[in-house]
């Protein structure tokens, strides 16, 4: 599992990959111009070098495997038809084979030999050697026939990881121990670089990915150390290390982030990158002391399981209609808002997304930067040297954006830049923390906002919440208690013909009975009655009541449409929204 830490294996692996371009050209393959047109679309989309050599047509995948061959020493095979033992599938779990996409093909006393989908992912080796009992050996074969064979072999790709972590969790062969609140640094980083301990990290590290958890929560007690994933917004306790292993594992993690060691008095942030089975995944790392050591929270950003694409986060066609309405005015201000966690920020980046051409500027200035999109111009707030929201918009002005995105307006001064940008042509995009659409305006004046300029200069509210979507595997129709159906103040004439579900609980869904999110949405669109009660400085419940008016649902509206339709359940909706 490759991270920011620069090991030698990284090192090795980042030469071997700048040489292997070399040996093809040496090879009289490829050109120069030919690798640096690929190493360019490699940068911009991503995959292997060798993918995109052989989709210019510039090599054949045969010609690929003969140069890996030569230059890293590897018999080529081929697994196609072969029939591999059941004992020899059995040596590496289906978690552990799918996240890393290889193949076990046979074992010789106690050396294992694979396949991998990507040859030169090296760190993939180091992982395996720490996780499995066996020593390592690769071989070559072609990418597509490792793909064809993991669905044969390894039908079940959610398979958890949590009997390994059991395992080694009764396993006493280790030998890592922490003695006392004051460790000496140098014990720490020994600690810290031991093999229970990045096993046990890496462990951690795909359970959580398997679970598509947005947080990992590491939190120390004075009887234990527990860990918790976030689940579709909610936390669920996993197996814990054993007490011993808290601080080595805290203190592993900060080594990968990049977090001084020996600071555990003060608050720390890092990050950390992952590359799991060709997937890249970010870690927003933070700790915090507690009275019995450092609470440790990672938050995973899985980029190429997030959709940017605003046709896959649940707006209704109607909605979504309106908010291409909405994108394609020439000015304005464009606010999305709600509570931490109900996915502004995915909502922004799909805006940006649809928005984003080769003849439009657009620049953002975001705390923290979560996802690189080509053609963004993208700013990293750091408050430590001045860098702030305020400070960044002036300096955007300059640059000549046709598009502005600020992460979040917290104060007057920001407010106030970003009027300013709209009124001299730019589209500006940010995020407040309210709990309506309606509420937006009342905000604004109270961090200082003229009036009459949020009368001119506002567009649009889009609130947001996410809620979680019932199972389909489990998915069965019932008859919700009366109690239920008041807590969302409904009749009996209100539910007339319509159906309700809820998930039983399964397999597929860890037996919760809600398997992903899904967003509701209020979307206030400024018109000039709601412009002139602003300018007015009418109350939230008079501006609310205009909206409606003006064919706004509100978010316990959408709640309510979400349910009807099958797609979540009653218990998601009261817990999500209130009654406006």
């Amino acid at each position: 599992m490759q991270s920011q830490e620069k090991t030698k294996t990284d090192i090795r692996a980042e030469a071997k990959r700048r040489i292997f371009g070399q040996l093809l050209k040496d090879k009289g393959f490829i050109t120069d111009n030919q690798i640096q047109e690929a190493l360019a679309i490699q940068k911009q989309k991503g995959g292997l070098i060798g993918d995109i050599l052989v989709s210019l047509h510039y090599v054949t995948n045969n010609q690929i495997m003969l140069a890996m061959s030569e230059y890293l020493g590897q018999e080529i095979v081929n697994i196609e038809g072969m029939d591999i033992p059941s004992e020899i599938i059995n040596m590496i779990p289906p978690a552990i084979a799918q996240l890393y996409r290889i193949i076990p093909i046979q074992k010789k006393e106690d050396i294992l030999t694979i396949v991998q989908a990507d040859s030169l992912n090296f760190e993939t080796l180091d992982d395996l050697r720490l996780m499995l009992k066996h020593q390592i050996k690769p071989a070559l074969c072609h990418k597509d026939v490792v793909l064809r064979a993991l669905e044969k072999y390894y039908p079940k790709k959610h398979e958890s990881v949590e009997q390994l972590l059991l395992e080694f969790k009764e396993d006493k062969s280790y030998a890592v121990s922490a003695r006392g609140e004051y460790i000496d640094i140098d014990e720490l980083r020994k600690m810290a670089d031991a093999a229970p301990v990045k096993k046990w990290v890496n462990l951690m590290f795909l359970d959580a990915i398997l679970d598509k958890a947005s947080d990992i929560h590491l939190e120390p007690f004075e009887d234990g150390f527990k860990i918790r994933h976030r689940i579709d917004g909610v936390l669920y306790e996993k197996i814990s290390p054993p007490k011993q292993l808290g601080i080595p594992i805290t203190s592993r993690i900060k080594v990968m982030s990049s977090m001084d060691i020996s600071e555990r008095k003060l608050p720390q942030d890092g990050r950390i990158q992952l590359n799991v089975g060709g997937a890249r995944i970010d870690l927003r790392v933070s700790t915090l002391p507690t009275k019995y050591g450092e609470s440790v929270v990672l938050r995973l950003l899985n980029k190429s399981a997030v959709s940017l694409n605003l046709e896959t986060l649940g707006f209704r066609p109607e909605e979504l209609k309106l908010i291409h309405q909405l994108l394609n005015k020439p000015n304005g201000i464009i606010l999305v808002t709600g509570p931490t966690g109900s996915g502004k920020t995915t909502t922004l980046y799909g805006a940006l997304n649809y928005l984003n051409d080769i003849g439009t500027k657009i620049i953002t200035t975001e705390d923290p930067v979560e996802y690189d999109i080509d053609g963004l111009v993208q700013v990293q707030i750091n408050t430590s040297i001045g860098v702030d929201f305020a400070s960044c918009l002036r300096a955007i002005l300059r640059q000549d954006p046709d598009i502005i995105l600020v992460g979040e307006i917290r104060d007057e001064e920001t407010a106030r830049i970003a009027i300013q940008a709209s009124l001299t042509g730019h589209l500006v995009f940010s995020t407040l923390h309210t709990n309506d659409a309606p509420t937006t305006v009342t905000r604004l004046i109270d961090i200082g906002t003229k009036p009459y300029l949020i009368a001119a200069t506002l567009e649009a509210v889009i609130s947001q919440r996410l809620v979680r979507k019932i199972c389909t595997s489990c998915k069965e129709e019932y008859e919700p208690p009366e109690d239920s159906l008041m807590e969302l103040n409904l009749t009996n004439a209100d539910i007339k013909g319509k159906r309700f579900f809820r998930g039983k609980g399964c397999n597929n869904c860890n037996n919760i009975g809600y398997k992903g999110r899904m967003g509701i949405y209020e979307i206030m669109v400024i018109n000039s009655k709601i412009r002139r009660l602003i300018s007015e400085q009418a109350n939230t419940n008079v501006i609310r009541l205009s909206a409606k008016e003006n064919g706004m649902n509100t978010l316990r509206d959408s709640g309510l449409i979400a349910i009807f339709n099958g797609l979540t359940t009653i218990q998601e909706i009261v817990r999500e929204t209130m009654i406006t």
